[in-house]
């Protein structure tokens, strides 16, 4: 099927050059403004009509500051306007945040992963989100802003339906706050596609385990495009917590996570196709990231 691009809706463009000035502007034209980092994915909307247009729209790209990764005592930061391909490429994500820099380099094309950020797809919230499942298993905070002050959201609490978020009509997403990793974890994101690269999800898996003389202290997993919103897979890591790691038992937690997936069928793959993904990739999910599989 073609898609055919139409031009750009009309709207008033804005490109505040302060955090402050672009507060200003968002609180001024409440619930008028759309706010955009790269517009990777706001722009192709536009232009196919999928959204209707904003009497404004907010660039941030000139405000200085907002595409830094900055490291701290308590972990790292990451600005509004780091991109994907920033983050794919940090060497301090990759050796502190791999799952993340994997995740990162799954997504799109190099075009687009220079362009768009990290931020704008979280803020964009579709249930195939590449970078969700990650950050959930990082356990991802982020710091939402506006003129009323600023208030900081678990990346758990933060999606609250596809395409819908925590975020208020006068807040901006300033920064994703990312905790130190557990000494001796290890992430792995698994992403299975039709095409090799450039596609969404059909199944987007995410894995953080620590594992501890063969048993399993803690585990993390996350789901993404297989529900409404990106999820933990909370009953699967129960499964394994304080248990020695055993294939009954991967294969248990795998079965586990498929049972809490809740996929819908549409034109890119079943519902119980994706279910039956969830648990071959989250069996393979937990191998490698406990190192008993490459």
């Amino acid at each position: 099927m073609t898609t055919f691009y139409r031009r750009l809706p009309k709207f008033n463009y804005l490109a505040p050059t302060t955090l402050d000035e672009a507060l200003s502007l968002l609180a001024q034209h409440q619930g008028k403004a759309r706010v955009i980092a790269g517009g990777t994915d706001l722009v192709p909307k536009l232009k196919r009509r999928e959204i209707g247009a904003p009497d404004y729209v907010i660039d941030l790209k000139g405000i200085a500051g907002l595409d830094e990764i900055k490291q701290d005592a308590h972990g790292l930061t990451i600005g509004a306007l780091v991109t994907i391909g920033a983050v794919e490429t940090s060497p301090q994500i990759q050796q502190k945040f791999g799952i993340l820099a994997q995740a990162a380099q799954s997504m799109a094309s190099p075009q687009v992963r220079n362009r768009g950020t990290i931020a704008g797809n979280i803020c964009n919230a579709v249930p195939s989100a590449d970078s969700a499942p990650a950050l959930l298993t990082i356990g991802a905070r982020l710091k939402l802003i506006s003129q009323k002050g600023q208030r900081t959201v678990g990346i758990e609490d933060f999606f609250t339906g596809p395409s819908r978020t925590a975020l208020t009509d006068e807040e901006i997403l300033a920064e994703i706050l990312l905790p130190d990793m557990p000494p001796n974890s290890k992430g792995v994101y698994l992403k299975l596609t039709p095409r090799r690269a450039m596609d969404l999800a059909i199944v987007g898996v995410a894995a953080v385990a620590v594992p501890e003389d063969g048993v399993c202290k803690d585990i993390r997993i996350a789901l993404g495009a297989v529900a409404p919103t990106p999820l933990r897979a909370k009953k699967a890591e129960e499964v394994l917590k304080g248990q020695k790691f055993d294939d009954n038992l991967i294969e248990k937690a795998a079965k586990t996570a498929a049972g809490q997936a809740r996929p819908i069928d549409d034109h890119r793959a079943s519902a119980e196709y994706r279910r039956d993904m969830v648990e071959v990739l989250v069996r393979r999910a937990i191998k490698q990231a406990i190192g008993s599989q490459p």
